[in-house]
């Protein structure tokens, strides 16, 4: 399953990672004007004016004796095999596991466990604020969409010049966050004990 998203991601089969992007950015801006339901319920009758006649050809087809009588859409239909009970109990658990981990990582970064994080935890929340006055949560995953399919290849052609400008940019961040860390860390250590007459 994750090499299979990988090929869309990377464009490695135009016709299908085309046809995936425009139909979630369409399906994305639809919903601007038209309700989720809405969006489905069209969707669906969609695919079933392409798919109806053709099953019925077919099926005329076959009651003719032109053709063998085998099912235009027989790969889709059929159940996935690949995927065993040992892959589903696996993937349940690495579902569970990350949720709890999520969960646990918010409460420590609510509650305040570490000073360091929690602050730049806050910082990130009021930068989303801002985020949420300019737009909605359906442009971002717009922009989400459009940004996962166009950014891998777009770093892969231009990979030393973003790895070499992300460590300019980053490199003062860095040694601050360090010196930060120091000097909180130097704050927070017991004075030394004084020494005795």
């Amino acid at each position: 399953m994750a090499s299979k998203v990988l090929d869309l991601i990377y464009w490695r089969e135009m016709g299908r990672t085309g046809l995936v992007f425009t139909g979630l950015v369409v399906g994305l801006l639809c919903m601007f004007q038209l309700s989720a339901i809405t969006v489905v319920s069209h969707l669906s009758l969609g695919i079933m004016c392409f798919t109806l006649p053709v099953r019925l050809l077919f099926k005329a087809l076959e009651l003719l004796r032109w053709s063998s009588g085998d099912h235009p859409f027989q790969a889709y239909i059929e159940p996935d095999e690949s995927l065993t009970e040992d892959q589903t109990i696996l993937y349940v658990q690495r579902f569970i596991v990350m949720t709890a981990s999520a969960v646990t990582e918010i409460k420590r970064l609510l509650f305040v466990a570490n000073l360091f994080d929690s602050i730049k935890f806050i910082v990130l929340m009021y930068l989303l604020t801002h985020v949420g006055i300019l737009c909605n949560g359906l442009t971002l995953l717009i922009i989400g969409v459009i940004c996962i399919f166009s950014l891998p290849i777009f770093y892969r052609r231009q990979q030393e010049r973003i790895d070499k400008l992300v460590a300019l940019v980053t490199s003062p961040f860095r040694k601050t966050a360090e010196l930060i860390q120091l000097l909180y860390q130097r704050a927070k250590a017991k004075p030394p004990p004084t020494p005795a007459p």
